[in-house]
């Protein structure tokens, strides 16, 4: 087959044809010339061969399907994707690459949406692309003030004090002393300032530390075909290319990097080669999918074959697409000049997602050699990435809102006292020194004391030692950690340990469990030493497969070494000479270190062949023939091998069991047995295998070829086709495992509290369906009994609608949704799914991208308006976490990226029990109660000077001046107010005893309208019978009017927090006992206002008792009779 001329180029790099880029290194098509004289043919081995989790042979493309999917999270993507390649090119068209050419994109049209077309021997010192700089701040030293003022001053809290403040700059207006209203507000000011300064420079430290990290950029060589020629005598004694140490930030597209092992990817780029001989390298792609288990990537032939030493004096061009959001998702396509004398041939290798190294990934084993394709903010992982929003708790918004009602009150009264006084004189100024009069209203010590109470909070979480290491990030959040109605969690490393154990191999009439495996090492161990006594050897998968006689031994042999055989697991020696196994899938590991354990070691694995060793030191070497991936389309992975020694064929498979129950012969017990693994939260794979002969080996390898060469979309069902026909009948069942994935610490008992706290869940994950639903079902999220239904590969509104009519009729269910049907569902019925989907008890979405992550707790906090709680511990949680009210980051195997960009970091999922059932119900009650206490002092004093002015010719006069007005919010209220935050309605055993108390703090009861007005009501009460009974029962010694109407105030007040309390705390006593000590010691000091002598009399005590008791003791029969005959929750449980 020839490759295509040299003017195939520009009509690759602009239309080539969507079903086309996944196919490997070679096209097919009418317009193809035949192979010309040079060319090799294709290689048995080539065309037969995929490497572990993908295929990556020269001919071997069922890929093909992968590439033609699309994962598409927005309509944007969606355009970029069918767009890119102009809306002229035909079916006729497709293999004419002459025709096409002139039918391409424009170049504006190409720079419009972004695809780009970079040489590999880039000279321009100049990148029209963005700049490869990581950058997580929110301010600049410009934009610090501007945006700080502005995100404290848009909420009408803070704005109003800070009208206030400036308005005692004006003589006119000035009453009292200016500290009183500027101080408080300077110091929330400084204090936020502060506080937000710090984050961001430690932000500006890692920010700086990423951008500085320095790489090895390869400098341009002049073109030499010997230095990529392995046959050339001189080539290995070559030393390594010339380098260049490059920061991070200053890495460009089209520079050629050099990865050595454990580097971080820097920008999204294209493999050329690998230090390995197969072209292959793993890497670690947590911080970007959560998935932790390694992933394969495979360079591209051509390049790979010039090695490292060769590629920098490769000659041609790379076309690849806009960037996307999609990690799933890439199309490219390279071109290669040649470089030896004579014509100019050029080929073009399309290019897929197995192809590249995406940015934030890091390389596992080796070395390798990328070609930069996307820099800077275009980077796959900057896309998936939200910009940080700053959080506001419910509670901040709820007492925002009453201070708006409060400021309609006073501005209310301030005009009513005027219209009293008929508008004399210059009202509109008495109306404003009244607003200033009454701005006690709306406190400012409401803001300081909330903010210190949080810090207390803080302190206490942080403090517990039932949850250590835990960290409060964002402290203005505690008190949302109390209302909590929606539970995001992702899976892999929060939910589980992501460790699997294989747990059960079931033989049909052979069972063995975990704590029998020793029995299978010994029937292994004895069948392997007799088929090596025998003189001619039978390899165990290789063996006639003999129906129900042949003895137990034999039977555990072929299922042990089927299972060792039958995977796509990788050894790699570490340095230290352990071996590690990887694989796409951790199941896949810990059924090979499961055969491990019971005797069989798999000790290499390439291309081509593998090679397992027994405990007695036998080898057994296969020739790997093909292999069928696991894609979740067809829920199993198969295996062609040829034993060495016999030269015996057998196709081994396993997978789900829906699927494999179909292709084994009839048995009368695998269904059952595996509904009873699925019961106990096992992951059951079906194993089956087939003898396959020479002359039925021949005639599916060249069906199978002939499949590949197909053009156009029958392809992959073509090659399906031939698979199923051939190899997928009547195999011989072997086993059935069940393997076990290992649940974090106390996960299930966590999940059933929130449950029973009325939280509901949902499970995020970028995993499979069949695994997230095993999880989902051994986590107890989903309770026993309850109707899992799964929805994937969702394509119409048709069937999006019949799946909502299903969920209408069926809210108690259990939904389970892919990604892609997810998307289609948000796009088409976006409001109709999500109204829907909150009403059910819990959700599984599987194959989710971190953005669609983030979309969906943005849907959930939009539609319900309830408080959502994320929490992950991967890279990949960081856009969902940052979108939720409140976002929980897991210290784990991923790294702290996710624990750094959330507001509280813990160290495990069951944490969360004592977070929100404990922590968050103490610092929302105690905020609530504190909040409205502190608008009560306000509102008190306000009417008492509303009193006063009204009956003193509503003269804007202040009745308590200088000392009195700062004492009184300060030093003889402010102790014994703020000890409420130390106050608990339940203790911490009933809390976790009786979660469904938490419920009751969702509905939001302790802070809402009712509350307010009720503590308004109580406001105006008191502080009419204080001012009334003041001057009714001193009216005789109306001068000493201010020191009688303050003492009964202050008095009331201390008696109000202690009728407030519901558990006494010693510092709750003190502060009590001290700010009494220091009110009336105080008035010794202060005889501006008190007269020592009057105080001192009986008189005086006597009628000041008669004012408190009048104010206060009424509450306190109204109190005690609604605890006696309207009890609330937490008092009936607690016995009070």
């Amino acid at each position: 087959m020839s490759r295509p001329k040299p003017h195939a180029k520009s009509s690759l790099s602009s239309t080539y044809p969507l079903q086309n880029l996944s196919q490997r290194n070679s096209f097919s098509g009418p317009s193809m010339s035949p192979r010309t004289s040079d060319e090799a043919p294709l290689s048995a081995s080539s065309s037969r061969i995929a490497n572990g989790t993908v295929n990556v042979g020269q001919g071997l493309s069922a890929g093909y399907g992968k590439g033609k999917k699309k994962r598409v999270s927005d309509v944007d993507e969606e355009e970029a994707l069918l767009g890119r390649y102009g809306d002229a090119v035909d079916t006729d068209e497709r293999n004419d690459f002459g025709r096409t050419e002139s039918r391409g994109l424009a170049p504006a049209s190409r720079s419009k949406t972004k695809s780009r077309t970079i040489p590999l021997q880039s000279t321009s010192s100049r990148s029209p692309y963005p700049a490869n700089v990581v950058r997580n701040q929110k301010y600049t030293v410009i934009t610090f003030l501007p945006l700080v003022f502005w995100e404290q001053f848009k909420f009408f809290f803070n704005f109003y004090f800070l009208v206030v403040a400036l308005s005692q700059f004006i003589p006119a207006l000035k009453i009292g002393y200016i500290v009183t209203y500027v101080a408080p507000l300077v110091f929330v000011l400084a204090v936020t300032m502060g506080k937000e300064a710090y984050d961001d420079y430690c932000r500006y430290l890692r920010d700086r530390e990423a951008n500085s990290t320095r790489y090895l950029v390869l400098l341009p060589q002049p073109p030499s075909p010997l230095l990529g020629d392995p046959s050339f005598p001189g080539a290995a004694s070559l030393p390594r290319p010339q380098t260049r140490s490059t920061p991070a930030s200053s890495i460009k597209v089209g520079d050629m990097v050099l990865l050595e092992k454990n580097q971080r990817v820097p920008a999204d780029m294209v493999l050329l080669t690998t230090s390995e001989e197969e072209g292959t390298c793993f890497i670690r792609t947590d911080q970007l999918d959560g998935e932790t288990d390694w992933k394969l990537k495979v360079a591209v032939g051509e390049t790979q074959k010039m090695g490292e030493k060769g590629v920098g004096s490769a000659e041609g061009s790379l076309y690849a697409d806009p960037p996307i959001k999609d990690i799933h998702t890439f199309y490219g396509v390279l071109n290669l000049r040649s470089l030896t004398p004579g014509p100019q041939d050029e080929t073009s290798i399309p290019l897929s997602v197995e192809n590249v190294l995406w940015a934030n990934t890091v390389l596992a084993a080796g070395s390798a050699v990328g070609l930069v394709a996307y820099t800077g903010k275009e980077t796959r992982a900057v896309l998936n990435t939200s910009e940080p929003e700053t959080k506001m708790g419910t509670l901040e918004k709820e007492v925002n809102k009453m201070a708006k009602i409060l400021c309609t009150v006073t501005f209310a009264l301030s005009v009513f006292l005027v219209a009293l006084n008929n508008f004399r004189g210059q009202w509109y100024i008495y109306v404003f020194r009244f607003l200033i009069l009454f701005s006690s209203i709306i406190p400012i010590s409401l803001r300081v004391n909330l903010d210190m109470g949080k810090t207390v909070y803080a302190h206490q979480i942080q403090s517990d030692p039932e949850i250590p290491e835990t960290i409060v990030r964002t402290s203005t959040l505690p008190e949302e950690l109390g209302r909590i109605e929606y539970l995001l969690s992702d899976k892999t490393g929060t939910l589980t340990r992501n460790e699997m154990e294989l747990k059960k191999l079931h033989m049909g009439t052979l069972v063995f469990g975990w704590d029998s495996m020793d029995e299978v090492a010994h029937l292994l161990a004895s069948a392997l030493q007799e088929q090596d006594g025998n003189s001619e050897r039978k390899n165990s998968v290789t063996a006639a497969p003999g129906r129900g006689r042949r003895d137990m031994s034999s039977r555990v042999r072929d299922a042990v070494m089927a299972l060792a055989t039958c995977h796509n697991v990788t050894p790699v020696s570490n340095d230290d000479g352990t071996i590690t196994y990887q694989a796409s899938s951790p199941d896949e590991v810990a059924i090979v270190q499961w055969t491990e354990s019971v005797g069989l070691r798999l000790t290499h694995r390439d291309r081509t062949s593998m090679t397992v060793l027994s405990n007695a030191g036998l080898e057994y070497t296969f020739d790997i023939l093909a292999v069928f991936p696991f894609t979740s389309e067809s829920k199993r992975m198969g295996i062609v091998v040829r034993d060495r020694a016999t030269q015996h064929i057998t196709f081994v498979q396993k997978g789900a069991d829906t699927i494999m129950s179909k292709l084994v012969q009839k048995n009368d017990w695998l269904d059952e047995e595996c509904g009873n693994m699925a019961r106990e939260g096992l992951r059951t794979l079906v194993l089956g295998r087939k003898r396959l002969s020479d002359a039925a080996y021949t005639d599916f390898d060249s069906r199978y070829r002939a499949a590949q060469l197909v053009a156009g979309e029958e392809r992959a069902s073509e090659m399906s086709h031939v698979v199923s026909q051939c190899l997928e009948n009547e195999l011989e069942l072997l086993a059935l495992t069940g393997v076990e994935d290992k649940l974090q610490e106390d996960v299930k008992s966590t999940l059933e509290l929130m449950r029973n706290a009325g939280v509901k869940i949902w499970m995020l994950t970028g995993d499979k369906i069949e695994t997230a639903t095993n999880i989902a079902v051994s986590s107890k999220l989903v309770a026993r009994g309850q109707y899992i239904h799964q929805v994937a590969k969702l394509k119409s509104s048709d069937q999006v609608r019949d799946m909502l009519d299903f969920l209408q009729a069926k809210l108690d269910c259990c939904l389970v949704i892919d990604g892609e049907s997810l998307q289609l569902c948000l796009d088409r019925f976006r409001t109709e799914f999500v109204v829907l989907a909150t009403q059910l008890p819990a959700v599984v979405a599987c194959r989710c991208s971190p953005t669609q992550k983030a979309d969906v707790a943005r849907l959930i906090r939009e539609f319900t308006k309830k408080t959502v709680c994320c929490i992950g511990d991967g890279g990949n949680d960081v856009s969902m976490i940052q979108a939720a009210d409140v976002g929980v980051g897991i210290v784990g195997k991923e790294g702290k990226q996710a624990s750094l960009a959330a507001d509280f970091s813990i160290n495990q999922f069951s944490y969360l029990t004592k977070l929100l059932l404990w922590h968050g119900r103490n610092s929302y009650k105690r905020s609530a109660k504190l909040s409205q206490f502190v608008i009560h002092r306000g509102l008190i004093i306000a009417v008492i000077q509303a009193v006063f002015s009204s009956i003193f010719f509503f003269a804007p006069i202040a009745l308590y001046q200088g000392w009195l007005q700062v004492g009184y919010a300060t030093l003889y209220t402010m102790a014994p107010v703020f000890s409420l935050v130390l106050d608990r309605d339940v203790n911490e055993d009933l809390a976790l005893l009786y979660p469904e108390l938490y419920k009751e703090l969702t509905k939001g009861r302790s802070l809402s309208y009712k509350t307010f007005f009720t503590w308004l009501t109580i406001s105006v009460y008191q502080g009419g019978i204080i001012m009334l009974l003041s001057l009714l029962l001193f009216e005789s010694e109306f001068l000493h009017i201010v020191a009688i109407s303050f003492t009964a105030l202050v008095i009331n007040e201390l008696i109000m927090v202690a009728l407030e309390v519901t558990t006494w705390h010693t510092y709750m006593v003190l502060s009590e006992l001290g700010t009494a000590v220091v009110y009336f010691g105080s008035m010794a000091v202060l005889p501006a206002y008190f007269d020592l002598s009057f105080v001192l009399s009986q008189t005086f005590a006597y009628k000041v008792a008669v004012i408190v008791a009048v104010s206060s003791f009424p509450l306190y029969v109204i109190k005690a009779a609604h605890q006696r005959f309207n009890p609330a929750a937490y008092t009936k449980v607690a016995g009070i």
